[in-house]
């Protein structure tokens, strides 16, 4: 069942993380201090609404990554339970996907919860100041559509907070396959 990711207050601080990436680097929320965007994607392996759009999450990440955008992905899911999302599989991933950033593993869904991460996908774009100026979709593209993924939203959105501006409200919320929490954890 697709959900929608929760609207977490504009302003908002990033949360503090520090996790271990697929490459073996351990990154943190402030290992960018020179960054002028920060984007924290929740993301997965096996979800189908992130596999419909990850080849242009690996362009247009890669595209702004050159005017000051630095980009993490997450992956909260419970890999005992779905196993597609183990490192191995997010190494594939990465590699089909063209994806240039770090891939981090939460396994202990602390991250998730700490950015009220719901789904994956899930973006969550920071200014220079580290304040949540954009959650909200990729694109139109989903699983049984036609449109074409090409990250307009998001990419809207980069475009305000790297000259320095507001994104306006609404914020088209993003939809995708539920966080995969393991059965203790479940904030549900």
């Amino acid at each position: 069942m697709a959900i929608e990711s929760f609207m977490v207050p504009l302003g908002s601080t990033v949360p503090a993380f520090t996790l271990p990436s697929i490459d073996g680097r351990t990154v943190s929320h402030d290992d960018f201090p020179d960054a002028s965007a920060l984007l924290v994607m929740f993301l997965s392996n096996h979800c189908p609404y992130v596999r419909r759009i990850e080849d242009e999450i690996g362009a247009v990440t890669a595209e702004y990554a050159g005017k000051g955008l630095a980009t993490v992905a997450v992956c909260s899911n419970d890999v005992t339970n779905y196993p597609d999302d183990g490192a191995e599989r997010l190494r594939e991933q990465t590699e089909r996907a063209g994806f240039t950033f770090p891939y981090l593993v939460d396994e202990s869904q602390e991250t998730a919860r700490a950015f009220r991460a719901a789904c994956t996908p899930d973006f969550f774009l920071y200014d220079g100041e580290r304040r949540l100026a954009y959650r909200g979709q990729f694109d139109g593209a989903r699983p049984r559509n036609d449109v074409a993924s090409d990250g307009a939203s998001l990419r809207a959105a980069l475009d305000l907070v790297l000259a320095g501006r507001d994104v306006p409200e609404p914020h088209t919320p993003s939809i995708g396959c539920g966080i995969k929490w393991k059965p203790e954890d479940d904030p549900a």
